[in-house]
């Protein structure tokens, strides 16, 4: 076997703590960001070509992607941080929604919700560094992927040098740069990296050339003008190589993104063959050797599609599992900045996702959409990140090739060796990378005291489908050579009267690890085997629940975990970015801070049931006081110096109204079908071209609706003729994007609907008339839903600028010119009525111009109703409202979400068609399509929901058949029970009804 050594020389096994370590493993950054004169901008944060440094030290950023836009409640952003950091993650990623900021050209407004100021701070507190992803292009499954849809209008091909697009840019660049640069780590800020544009990867082949080095430098110089001096980071769609360092228009560190297993929820435990990556490495090398290997955006869930099976089906594709086998081939190629997309999806909430998904954007993600850290992928991600941040050595580490023969017994594993001086890193995996073959093996180390064959005490190790190792040999703890450990480590810490290490392995598997000391004793458990060789010991074990403990030396703890046991530890930093004075904790749920204080341990966490605590290390040695939530809790002390106690939990009296028994109030919101209704201050649909350079006209005038500044929410158009009698049917060719519905009307008599599909964009759609009388005027209406605009992936589609509403429409044996459009969306377009909720909450129904679905709205003159559950009697659309009082206890985390009954089929099996918004105190926070679902379940968070006092719920119904709709059931119920320590979430204050001036 041939030895393969980064000769780094001794700093590895010489360093004590890991901050040292950290500091002494990688020497000194080589790149710095330069001027003009080559003088660096900053020395805070530099790279070389295995890692970042900040402020001097190598680190690993391992980070997850969490947008604040789709958490409207920034007293929670706290919350979300802790959860990641409590991971053992140092970052989080994260977009910035042009659309959100300047919902009319040349007005930016970054307040309120939309403020970033919160977010920095949160992330600060937290001890998290940010990568900032402004755009202007995100993607994101957000609608235009993040451009407004007044970009529909511009004359000019988007994300190229296309002056007519670029300059659209310049204001939304400069502001939000602005915005960014303030909280740069060289101003005392948490943000380290930013990325310009994004995906910038496909393009169609008359956008010449591409990559474009105009474009691109036209949008870094963008950033570098406002002040930022941290470094530029691409995202790459895969290991494409562009604008990496060398090449014109680079940024500084070069970085790709990957989603092995792509988004097929439906077939939640199908791997196909040839997905997992294997060529990464050597890409690379071939790309951007001088930068640190970075992955931008790594799979951590998926986006579900209208008429999908729904989230929990993507958390089992890319769950636990997917998680040990894919992230740990990632570890195998060296990657030291690595994003998780997404760690926390949140909610789209107010129209804000593309037509491609619904509200819901879970994603399947290690934190669920209500907050939860209840899959078991969370733990398993906790294991792993953990594991990096007491490995310095992996970060200068040396990869070696992928062999099946050389470091195994067994050919059907394939393994890849790393090494950084005397530390070697195995990753071991199936060859067969999805196989669900079990496979005994032997691993084959090279170390200090020799080659061995292991487990050398009998036995053989245990590779279980859809599981991958990473094995250590020459591994320092704390001064302490762990000659080789087939256990995985997840922590260790160096205190000043003793070393804790805690190693795991899957249940009943057997593991050996072998130490460079004279004595091991087994102090706690039984079972273990332990054998003294000559300058080591090696002691072999199978895991299981039972823990076991060996003492090592006089100081060492070895902790032997089986991994759903090492699922419930904690490492908890009691300071932002310094890992060296870490709490070791066995507490179950969470655990999100730690303090010490004199002899006083203070913890803060999450508890969901009655939890044995035990502090492992990192307490005060003579600790007189501990606290946990505030509240001083009895402990024992044991004969290892472990701290223990039981935290009680106590169940709390929650009640939840019925929405059932609760007062409602009904209005008519389709009142544009009454003969006396007036649309005269509608919007006249009467430009003869349109601004959209996608799609000529092919009706006289343009019924785009965002030649009209009309660019969310649903749609009403009031088409005016004078009828011959001879008119019999009306065609309409409508488009609002995947699983939008359409209804048409004339006069008050419903013609028919579109009730949509998910994978129709658009409808054609023919009406028959009813007898038209010669002379008399009549007016046609049409609703369309718009489910958001389209993404604009690849260059040169202009896929963005796919405009929603009448494509055309042909009234029989009349000219297209005998009809006179009006249309109509939200009130005031781009002018928006509700400044503090952003410009896209509210949509164009009657309700919502109104500002009916506000708190405060004059419901007491409406009419009275059992609510949603009675519907209406005909197509058309109406809105429910009533108040949900709440008083629900302090010191508990209790996620609640609206849940619609979906039963109704009608005679022909198919379910009735409707739709229905989802209101709460002014938040859009559902939008629900019976007959396409899948979503039923619409969680709201505390913030939005007042816990303490008044809610206004609406709920617009839109019936799309003649016999009308009613919701089956809806239910406020309880996600879960969490006491926690987290402290007070603020209700947001949002706009209120007031009586709107030119409300029509």
């Amino acid at each position: 076997m041939k030895l393969v050594r980064n000769l780094l020389g001794a700093a590895v096994v010489a360093c004590f703590a890991i901050q040292t370590c950290a500091r002494a493993i990688g020497g000194t950054p080589k790149l710095w960001i330069k001027d003009s004169t080559q003088k660096p901008l900053q020395d805070i944060v530099t790279w070389d070509e295995n890692s970042l440094f900040v402020r001097g030290e190598r680190i690993f950023l391992f980070s997850g992607e969490f947008h604040p836009f789709r958490l409207p409640v920034p007293s929670l952003y706290l919350d979300v941080f802790q959860k990641i950091k409590a991971l053992g993650f140092n970052g989080v990623s994260f977009y910035i929604d042009w659309a959100l900021l300047e919902g009319k050209p040349g007005e930016f407004s970054a307040e309120g919700v939309f403020s970033l100021e919160p977010f920095f701070e949160a992330a600060t507190k937290a001890g998290i560094y940010l990568l900032a992803r402004p755009g202007p292009y995100i993607n994101a499954e957000v609608s235009g992927g993040g451009f407004p849809g007044w970009l529909q209008r511009v004359n000019g091909t988007l994300r190229t040098r296309d002056p007519g697009y670029l300059h659209t840019t310049d204001l939304y660049a400069k502001s939000v740069g602005e915005i960014i640069a303030k909280a740069q780590i060289t101003n005392g800020g948490p943000i380290i990296l930013v990325q310009p544009e994004n995906e910038y990867t496909g393009a169609t082949s008359d956008i010449q050339p591409f990559p474009d080095p105009v474009y691109m430098q036209y949008v870094e110089d963008q950033l570098r003008k406002v002040g930022i001096i941290v470094p530029l980071i691409s995202n790459d769609a895969g290991p494409e190589g562009h604008n990496a360092p060398g090449q014109s228009a680079a940024v500084d560190i070069y970085g790709h993104d990957g989603y092995p297993l792509g988004f097929d929820c439906a077939h939640p435990y199908t791997w196909p063959d040839g997905k997992l990556p294997t060529t990464w490495r050597a890409l690379h090398l071939q790309q951007s050797p001088n930068t640190p290997y970075s992955i931008v955006e790594f799979q951590g869930g998926s986006f579900d599609p209208w008429g999908g099976l729904g989230f929990d089906q993507c958390s089992v594709l890319l769950n636990h599992e997917f998680e040990r086998v894919f992230y740990k081939n990632d570890y195998s190629f060296g990657v030291t900045i690595f994003n998780i997309y997404m760690i926390f999806g949140g909610t789209n909430w107010g129209n804000l996702g593309h037509p491609g998904g619904y509200t819901s954007y879970d994603y399947g993600s290690v934190i669920t959409e209500e907050r939860l850290v209840t899959r078991e992928k969370y733990s398993e991600l906790k294991l792993e990140a953990n594991f990096f941040k007491v490995s310095p050595a992996y970060l200068v580490a040396e990869r070696g090739d992928a062999s099946n023969s050389t470091w195994t017994s067994s050919t059907a594993l394939t393994v890849t060796p790393a090494f950084a001086n005397s530390t070697a890193f195995y990753f071991v995996r199936h060859a067969a990378y999805s196989s669900l073959d079990s496979t005994s093996y032997k691993l084959n180390v090279q170390t200090s005291q020799g080659n061995f064959s292991v487990p050398q005490l009998g036995g053989s190790l245990t590779l279980n489908g859809r599981d991958s190792k990473i094995h250590v040999s020459d591994y320092d703890v704390g001064g302490l050579n762990i000659l080789y450990s087939t256990a995985e480590v997840f922590t260790w810490k160096k205190y000043a009267s003793k070393t804790v290490l805690a190693v795991y392995g899957g249940p009943g598997e057997t593991h050996e690890i072998a130490v460079q000391a004279s004595d091991a004793t087994l102090v706690e458990g039984s079972g273990p085997t332990i054998s003294k060789k000559k300058g080591y010991t090696i002691v072999n074990w199978k895991a299981s629940s039972d823990r076991k403990i060996v003492k090592v030396n006089s100081d060492v703890f070895i902790y032997l975990l089986d991994r759903n046991s090492a699922y419930n530890y904690w490492v908890v930093d009691q300071a932002p970015h310094d890992a060296s004075t870490s709490v070791i904790v066995n507490a179950g749920y969470l655990v999100r801070s730690a303090t010490v204080k004199g002899n006083t341990l203070a913890l803060v966490g999450d508890f969901n049931a009655t939890t044995a605590i035990e502090v492992i290390g990192g307490a005060p040695k003579s600790l007189s006081k501990l606290t946990i939530n505030g509240k001083s809790t009895p402990f024992k002390k044991n004969n290892l110096g472990v701290y223990t106690t039981t935290l009680i939990f106590e169940k709390p009296q929650i009640s939840i109204p019925d929405l059932s028994k609760l007062k409602w109030k009904y209005l008519d919101s389709l009142p544009e079908l009454q003969s006396t209704y007036s649309d005269a201050s509608w919007t006249s649909a009467d430009l003869k071209t349109t601004y959209n350079t996608l799609r000529p006209l092919t009706t006289p005038t343009s019924l785009y609706s965002s030649d009209y500044g009309y660019h969310t929410g649903t749609l009403l158009y009031r088409g005016h003729f004078t009828a011959t009698g001879a008119e019999q049917t009306v065609f309409l060719w409508t488009q609002g994007g995947s699983a939008f519905g359409m209804s048409a009307f004339l006069n008050s008599t419903f013609l028919g609907s579109w009730a949509g599909i998910d994978a129709a964009t658009n409808a054609n759609t023919t009406f028959t008339l009813p007898n038209l009388v010669a002379g008399h005027p009549y007016v046609l209406t049409v609703v369309i839903d718009n489910m958001g605009l389209d993404e604009d992936w690849t260059v040169g589609t202009e896929s963005m600028k796919n405009p929603r509403g009448i494509l055309n429409y042909a009234l029989s044996g009349r000219e297209q010119s005998a009809v006179a459009w009006k249309l109509t969306g939200n009130l005031g377009g781009e002018d928006y009525a509700d400044r503090s909720r952003g410009p896209l909450n509210e949509g164009g129904t009657f309700a919502e111009r109104q500002g009916f679905h506000l708190p405060s709205a004059p419901i007491k003159t409406w009419e009275d109703s059992a609510g949603p559950t009675a519907g209406i009697a005909a197509a058309g659309i109406g809105l429910f409202a009533t108040t949900v009082e709440l008083d629900l206890p302090v010191g508990y985390d209790i996620p609640l979400s609206f849940t619609f009954t979906n039963a109704s089929v009608d005679a022909s099996g198919l379910a009735t068609a409707y739709r229905a918004q989802l209101f709460v105190n002014g938040w859009q926070y559902g939008k629900y399509v019976h007959n396409v679902g899948p979503q039923t379940r619409f969680p709201v968070p505390e913030g939005v929901l007042d816990y303490k006092g008044r809610n206004y719920v609406a709920v617009s119904l839109w019936a799309l058949e003649e016999g009308g709709a009613k919701v089956e059931g809806l239910e406020l119920v309880v996600d879960a029970v969490v006491q926690t320590g987290y402290g007070e979430v603020e209700t947001v204050e949002g706009d209120v009804w007031t009586k709107r001036k030119g409300a029509y």
